[in-house]
């Protein structure tokens, strides 16, 4: 019920947000004289009062899901710029994401039934180094070794999707996601392990690999499952390092270049999509949280 609310004044505070930049998308070390940028201001509409413009650019998004025009790319507008963009940054988005949570899981579980063994200390230890390289640490690093040392990669592009060109930008997005999953599993699957309901189980005998699977894993998920709605969101909106570094053309390298070309429209519309995927995202998660626990229906 309060999607909606939240989306809508998220796309009221960008607004004004962007009002209050200083510049305007038509400023340049050489200013227009100001018969041509009252004319220019005049065909988007700019000379009109804010709450004007705000009501418009309200109706085209409720009506027609239409951003406006972009400033400085005449012949496009904004949708085209992300429909552009945005299929690539969620396709490697999407597979990171895959990566983060399957690599993530397996090592909190492995370190949770492994505790305190040299199992644990790996994972543990693999995670803290994960931790502590970010994407903007792991991209130039990864080009070093993988491109200019060793030649087995493309330092970057994106050549229609092809798996030479997905490995570097999903290994330097997805790391310190997995290990953050890792740490959130292996935290949760020790606690549930030391479980009345674990220790029945086990006192009736069952098998270990049945304990974990049947009866453990599922309520172990739940504090993961409420972290991996912003986390695909993160992994979406970290494109803006990835994209400038390996050139995938993705929606985060246009974000970049319109805060630099101060096209403000396209940096609102990019702003109110990644918005309005946290929103969509933490309501999944609510529902799958849901469907894990019965109890907060009610």
């Amino acid at each position: 019920m309060v999607a909606v609310p939240t989306l809508l004044i998220l796309i009221v505070i960008s607004f004004f947000l962007m009002q209050l930049a200083p510049g305007g998308p038509f400023t340049s070390e050489r200013p227009l004289p100001p018969q041509v940028l009252a004319n220019i201001e005049a065909k988007y509409g700019l000379d009109r009062p804010l709450w004007q413009q705000l009501l418009i650019y309200l109706e085209g998004i409720v009506l027609e899901f239409d951003f406006g025009p972009s400033y400085q790319y005449k012949d496009r507008t904004v949708n085209d710029i992300i429909a552009q963009g945005f299929p690539i940054t969620l396709k490697y988005g999407s597979i990171s994401f895959v990566v983060a949570v399957v690599v993530g899981v397996s090592l909190g579980v492995l370190a949770a039934v492994r505790h305190n063994g040299p199992l644990d200390y790996a994972a543990t230890g693999t995670t803290f180094l994960a931790q502590s390289l970010p994407n903007f640490v792991m991209a130039p690093v990864l080009i070093i070794v993988f491109t200019w040392w060793l030649g087995w990669l493309p330092g970057g592009g994106w050549h229609g999707g092809q798996w030479q060109y997905l490995v570097m930008p999903v290994i330097a997005l997805s790391t310190s996601y997995f290990a953050s999953i890792a740490r959130i599993t292996r935290s949760s699957m020790l606690e549930v392990l030391n479980s009345n309901f674990i220790r029945t189980a086990r006192a009736k005998g069952l098998p270990e690999r049945t304990i974990i699977w049947r009866h453990a894993m599922k309520p172990a998920m739940m504090p993961v499952v409420s972290y991996l709605g912003p986390a695909f969101v993160g992994l979406i909106t970290g494109s803006v390092v990835i994209d400038r570094y390996f050139g995938t053309g993705g929606i985060g390298n246009s974000y970049v270049n319109s805060a630099l070309n101060r096209d403000y429209s396209v940096m609102l519309g990019i702003t109110i999509l990644y918005g309005g995927l946290t929103i969509i995202f933490n309501l999944v998660v609510d529902v799958i949280y849901a469907w894990l626990d019965p109890k907060i229906r009610y």
